[in-house]
């Protein structure tokens, strides 16, 4: 395992950070949040990079390189972009999310695109037809390591909620988008009976009833066989409860991202999970999330609240064309 590279220098974050590429403020916490390419801020993609590997190795993840940095980052031909959650006041990014709006990707000689969800999932023609051009593709998302105890107060307990709001801007940014995809990541830390626990209780309240995906080949397919009596004739919100219980009498809790994906819209999509033998042997589970369906408190809170700054920024990207 490598040595993780030094931090990349504040002031050179704060020259790629630049006005046109804000997305918004957030709801809490007085952070900002924007969007960039590595090509346009190299620096910026470096200190993602060195902050994604600390977060993901402390979890029992990573890539054992020196950063977290692949060719989706860095390739233009693939087209992801970075939404990142900046703290003005402490100068340093608090988290991200790597994403793309899938509409323009490429495919190989099998008719399956070239995203980073490829290596854990394959497509369904319904999927490709139905879904991809309109949804975007999410992943490697975190919180950096010092921003998820409680060290930094407000900043630390919204940071997870900060992102959510730039999920919610991208959903107004991207207006032929109708779909979030992508995969949740249980580290392989996590105890193996708390995971099925979870697994069950996803394949039941979020049923892929389309069969939208399968686990590729070679990737290991989880198939959680307990627990199913647990939620049998149970309603959501009882079958949370009764979730949250089992998860936190073993001392555990439910990870927040897995947390807040289910609590997001009730007719989310479960799409199986594998372990992911390019990142350490984590639990990756796909879900596709239709932005109609949020439930109205987050539709409210991530969305609505950005439609004022929605049209201001409409003017801005226009001005900026000019």
């Amino acid at each position: 395992m490598k040595e993780i590279i030094e931090p990349v220098a504040k002031d050179l974050l704060k020259a790629e950070l630049t006005p046109d590429r804000l997305l918004r403020k957030t709801n809490r916490a007085g952070n900002e949040i924007y969007i960039i390419k590595a090509a346009e801020a190299p620096n910026v993609m470096r200190e993602i990079g060195r902050l994604r590997e600390i977060a993901f190795r402390a979890g029992g993840g990573g890539t054992g390189e020196e950063l977290d940095v692949d060719k989706f980052d860095m390739d233009p031909a693939y087209g992801y972009r970075q939404l990142v959650l900046w703290s003005p006041e402490d100068q340093e990014i608090v988290g991200g999310y790597r994403y793309v709006p899938t509409a323009q990707a490429v495919f190989n000689s099998e008719g399956q695109p070239i995203i980073t969800s490829s290596h854990m999932f394959t497509f369904s023609k319904k999927f490709i037809k139905h879904y991809l051009p309109h949804a975007i593709e999410l992943g490697r998302s975190f919180v950096s390591l010092d921003y998820q105890g409680s060290r930094f107060g407000t900043k630390s307990i919204y940071a997870l909620d900060n992102l959510f709001d730039g999920l919610g801007a991208l959903t107004l940014l991207y207006p032929g988008v109708k779909y979030f995809f992508g995969k949740m990541t249980i580290y392989p830390s996590y105890p193996r009976e708390a995971l099925d626990k979870i697994l069950v209780f996803l394949r039941k309240y979020f049923p892929d009833h389309q069969h939208l995906t399968k686990v590729a080949l070679p990737v290991k397919p989880l198939h959680p066989a307990k627990y199913r009596p647990l939620f049998k004739g149970k309603s959501y919100k009882e079958g949370y409860r009764i979730l949250n219980a089992e998860i936190r009498a073993m001392g555990l809790n439910i990870p927040p991202l897995v947390n807040s994906y289910m609590n997001l819209s009730p007719t989310m999509k479960y799409l199986g999970t594998g372990i992911n033998d390019e990142f350490a042997d984590v639990y990756d589970s796909g879900i596709l999330v239709s932005f109609d369906d949020l439930y109205p408190e987050k539709h409210q809170r991530y969305i609505e609240t950005f439609r004022a700054g929605w049209k201001l920024l409409k003017r801005r990207l226009r001005s900026k064309k000019q």
